[in-house]
């Protein structure tokens, strides 16, 4: 490991334009747990898989109760907290090495280790935000929870009506198209592609790995598991995130 560990931090080193593409695994050590794992959300409960459709959210008000309670149950629990995982890429950051940072979770933690607004790219959106499907006006989630703890099991939009949702792409909605063309440009321009916690096997966003590899790029793929694009990385990474990204990412003359 210590000498891949090594060749991953020389590449890491002669990049300028690094793109790091982030999934659930990265926030695993922040306690989240991830979706398609062996005890990842999806996997454990299957059926919860299928009411996260946009239709069932739509169509059913004991569905839009339920994620609700979920919200409020999550505000009365101490919040999870960036890693060094996250922090990592703020590293990169201040060395002037990162180009965009497109990530695939929704739990906000990005923003809040430090990654500038202009270089991160929520995919999914966030769950910090609060959106209102017809009118798309948004607010902090802390709107939507004040509005709960005052008794409201189903908030609507005080500006048109609409039902509200957490600011998040479930499935059976679209992705925000400026989002997707961030991403994409990024893949062509970056000179390294460091992919974090991810199986990359969710589209179209797990084709900026195959975009950026036919584009020049040098690719390193840090997951607990293998991914379909093992067999084109020049690095591949298993471990802690929380323990092996720092040491790739780590600053010249850190001593990691």
């Amino acid at each position: 490991m210590a000498e891949e560990i090594g060749r991953a931090g020389n590449l890491v080193d002669r990049a300028e334009r690094i793109v790091v593409l982030t999934g659930a695994g990265i926030s695993t050590d922040s306690g989240i747990p991830d979706f398609r794992g062996p005890q990842g959300v999806w996997t454990r409960n299957p059926a919860a898989e299928a009411k996260a459709h946009i239709t069932n959210y739509v169509n059913d008000p004991e569905v839009r109760r339920e994620v609700w309670r979920q919200r409020l149950a999550e505000n009365s629990v101490e919040r999870p907290r960036p890693n060094a995982g996250h922090r990592a890429i703020v590293t990169l950051e201040r060395r002037e090495k990162l180009h965009t940072l497109i990530t695939q979770n929704v739990d906000g933690l990005h923003a809040e280790a430090g990654t500038s607004p202009g270089r991160l790219v929520e995919i999914h959106g966030t769950r910090r935000r609060v959106k209102c499907l017809a009118c798309g006006e948004e607010w902090p989630m802390s709107h939507a929870v004040e509005r709960l703890l005052a008794g409201e099991e189903d908030p609507r939009c005080r500006s048109c009506g609409g039902l509200l949702k957490s600011a998040t792409v479930s499935f059976g909605q679209n992705l925000v198209t400026a989002d997707v063309l961030r991403a994409s440009e990024a893949a062509t321009a970056c000179d390294l592609m460091l992919a974090v916690g991810s199986t990359l096997q969710v589209y179209p966003i797990a084709q900026v790995v195959p975009v950026a590899r036919s584009a020049g790029a040098a690719l390193i793929i840090l997951n607990r598991d293998p991914t379909p694009f093992d067999d084109i990385a020049d690095v591949v990474l298993r471990g802690s995130i929380s323990d092996v990204l720092p040491m790739v990412v780590r600053e010249p003359g850190s001593g990691s």
